[in-house]
């Protein structure tokens, strides 16, 4: 019978086990996601940061994305009902 590889447990999986195995009321446990959520999202806003900054993007370069048109245009329901009458 092949068993399932065991992967090791990270070092934040352990931590968070020894932060779970003492009782944590559930005020404490939704501090403790919202502190790892704002965590996580300092993070990403950092790296967000970081990729504007390497490309220089800009207020005008903001402006030009919100003005691109990127949909691919749908036909319209006529064309549609048309094309199906005649197959």
């Amino acid at each position: 019978m092949n068993q399932p590889a065991v992967q090791p447990l990270t070092n934040l999986q352990l931590e968070l086990l020894e932060l779970y195995a003492h009782h944590t009321s559930e005020e404490e446990l939704l501090e403790i996601k919202q502190i790892l959520g704002e965590y996580y999202a300092r993070k990403a806003f950092a790296l967000a940061d970081e990729i504007w900054d390497k490309n220089g993007w800009n207020q005008q370069t903001m402006e030009s994305w919100s003005k691109e048109k990127l949909r691919t245009p749908y036909k319209s329901q006529q064309e549609f009902f048309n094309k199906k009458k005649n197959n």
